[in-house]
């Protein structure tokens, strides 16, 4: 009976392991609790898009197996380093990777300052990424960060997955999409979250025209003068 009963508590402990990569420990634990999971809202957050230059022609040129490992290889190695920062993981999407900071739990005003330092890690690291099928080759991730207001909550029940809604998102978004190769695009919002401890090198891309948004006056994220990236 002791072993059976050790053995359970094994057997929950992976299944608890499991559900919180899946969702903040708070949500997973209401919905264990059987309890509906209100939308909270956040008034300061810091969003983080990326995705990888020329996906769909590297992926054109694989085979589907050949695409799932060289974006499994991607993501485990993003994974292991985001646990360096108070960020959370929202979701991939073939080859899109999100991130953000201040959620689940608020960091006040940290979330910034994780996401950019983050942003130069993971930017450095995708050079170090091998493709088992092209091992001459290397990727190139195109970035872009936007501070602001968010909701946050659980959508569906069948595999209920944590989602981010708002105007935030969207231009987090839109800043990875106008970004450029091995290049870390911020809005002005985040630009002026970053300039309260003057640590980051950060250089004006002006103004420019995104979708649906009108004219923005964006940045270039460098480096961060106290933060070595270490490969």
């Amino acid at each position: 009976l002791k072993e059976k009963t050790e053995d359970l508590k094994r057997e929950r402990r992976l299944a608890e392991d499991l559900l919180h990569q899946m969702l903040p420990k708070s949500v997973a634990k209401q919905l264990r609790k059987c309890q509906k999971v209100e939308a909270e809202n956040y008034d300061q957050v810091t969003i983080f898009f990326s995705d990888i230059v020329g996906f769909t022609s590297i992926a054109a040129s694989c085979t589907p197996l050949q695409v799932v490992e060289m974006l499994n290889n991607l993501y485990v190695c993003f994974d292991s380093r985001i646990e360096s920062y108070d960020v959370y993981k929202v979701e991939t999407i073939g080859d899109a990777y999100m991130v953000v900071s201040g959620l689940p739990e608020r960091n006040g005003s940290k979330h910034a300052d994780e996401i950019a330092k983050m942003s130069l890690d993971l930017v450095a690291a995708v050079r170090q990424v091998v493709i088992p099928h092209m091992p001459m080759g290397r990727l190139q991730l195109r970035a872009g960060i936007h501070t602001g207001p968010c909701v946050a909550g659980v959508v569906g029940y069948k595999m209920p997955r944590y989602c981010l809604f708002g105007d935030t998102v969207n231009t987090a978004s839109r800043m990875e999409s106008t970004s450029l190769p091995q290049k870390i695009h911020i809005s002005s919002a985040t630009y002026d979250a970053l300039l309260t401890d003057d640590a980051y090198e950060i250089e004006p891309r002006g103004e420019i025209e995104v979708k649906g948004k009108g004219r923005m006056k964006t940045y270039w994220l460098l480096g961060n003068k106290n933060y070595s990236v270490q490969n």
